[in-house]
């Protein structure tokens, strides 16, 4: 059911020290400052050097108005949404990663696009399933997605294709797919319905069996990056239900062993941690990827040489992996850092609305599916840039990958689901 009209001020908490009643801007306003965004990035993609295809941005920038208005209008005419502020943040880091591609494989822009929109449908679909309080709680439910997520897993290692020495893609009928990625939104519930009726130690020691087969499974197939952000969301949850440092101390050590043996039998996760700090001394092998990203960084100074003009699209996985690089060479330092600073803010937006969410099963699956993405920010930006060994995990919404953006869609529907003007009935 959904709930009374929204009309809740705004508590004071360490967080807001200055609640106030002013109105935010409207959501067409919004929508239409993401279009005029997107629309000058078309703009800089048609006055590309190169001069081949000089029209093609105008088609793709069509399409995803077209997309991104559709959505806004399903959300606030047929859904009746009241807030639209996490939407309209997933439709400006998207249109961004979509026009971005334009210039670098245009086709994969346009399987970009198509993924997001699927990413939205999704997101929708979640939002409605988890409506009721009492559906979460289902362990049939739980018990059922762990097999689904375990055998997508297991598929993956049977029959994936080794990309980057990661055994994590699989293709039908000439689409690839991550199961991984799906994985994260599996993970997300099951940590959350798990610690939300957390009655007995069974119910943790049933979550942490889970979590060390995930981990190991993607372990196996050599997808360290992302086994290490399951392991921390992993600690993220725990912490948050339980409040023990002793067992997240345990698991870390747990951790650090597991490491030392992925270390030993795995080289070419010892090569990045032997780049790692020192990429200018392996400049022409091992940190041949990190050197150009900080001399293409620095090159692209603050406002870029323009979409489609950069030189760090010629190193491979740069609109992946790398593409933090690929965005601050070709539209500056100051775009990377807000595109940054945009995902990051969803830790913040999730701990505003988590206050008022109906019960910790919203909180806790809100907070960590934040946590994730920031998680997964910080290991593709820190990583391309030295800070940290180079996982080759991608910028949430930004990076190419279909199943990436489908996932990222699907996490901010926990983030969405926790707020309490979701299911408000629109003035």
């Amino acid at each position: 059911m959904r709930g009374e009209d929204y009309d809740e001020n705004l508590r004071y908490s360490w967080f807001f020290k200055k609640a106030n009643n002013k109105p935010a801007m409207k959501s067409w306003k919004l929508m239409l400052l993401i279009t005029l965004f997107h629309f000058f990035m078309c703009v800089e993609a048609v006055f590309w050097q190169d001069g081949t295809n000089k029209y093609s941005p105008l088609v793709l920038f069509g399409c995803l108005a077209v997309a991104e208005w559709t959505f806004f209008f399903v959300s606030s005419k047929v859904l009746k949404r009241v807030s639209f502020e996490l939407e309209s943040l997933a439709l400006f880091l998207t249109g961004v990663g979509v026009m971005l591609l334009v210039r670098q494989v245009e086709r994969s822009a346009y399987v970009q696009l198509i993924a997001a929109v699927v990413g939205m449908a999704l997101f929708c679909v979640i939002i409605k399933f988890i409506e009721d309080p009492d559906r979460t709680s289902s362990t049939k439910l739980r018990y059922g997605l762990m097999i689904a997520a375990v055998g997508l897993l297991g598929v993956s290692i049977v029959f994936g294709k080794i990309t980057y020495g990661a055994a994590n893609w699989i293709s039908i009928g000439g689409i690839s797919l991550q199961p991984s990625e799906i994985v994260k939104i599996i993970y997300i519930f099951i940590g959350a319905n798990t610690l939300d009726r957390l009655q007995t130690k069974k119910n943790l020691f049933e979550f942490i069996i889970f979590s060390a087969v995930c981990v190991g499974l993607l372990a196996l197939m050599g997808d360290f990056g992302t086994a290490l952000i399951f392991f921390m969301t992993f600690l993220l949850i725990s912490f948050m239900r339980s409040g023990d440092f002793k067992t997240v101390i345990l698991a870390i050590v747990a951790a650090v062993f597991g490491v030392s043996i992925v270390l030993r039998f795995k080289s070419y996760v010892l090569d990045r941690f032997k780049a790692w700090g020192h990429a200018w001394e392996y400049a022409n092998d091992l940190g041949y990827q990190q050197t150009h990203v900080l001399t293409y960084i620095a090159s692209g100074g603050l406002f870029g040489v323009g979409i489609g003009n950069g030189f760090l699209k010629g190193v491979g996985a740069s609109e992946s992996d790398l593409v933090f690089g690929l965005v601050s060479e070709e539209m500056g330092v100051i775009v990377a850092i807000t595109l940054a600073v945009a995902v990051a803010c969803l830790v913040i937006y999730a701990r505003a609305i988590t206050t008022r969410s109906r019960s910790t099963f919203y909180s806790i699956s809100a907070c960590c599916a934040a946590g994730l993405l920031v998680i997964q920010l910080s290991l593709n930006v820190f990583g391309a840039t030295d800070i940290l060994p180079l996982t080759g995990v991608t910028f949430p919404f930004i990076s190419c990958g279909g199943s990436s953006v489908l996932s990222c869609w699907g996490l901010i529907a926990f983030i969405k689901a926790a707020d309490e003007r979701t299911y408000a009935v629109k003035k």
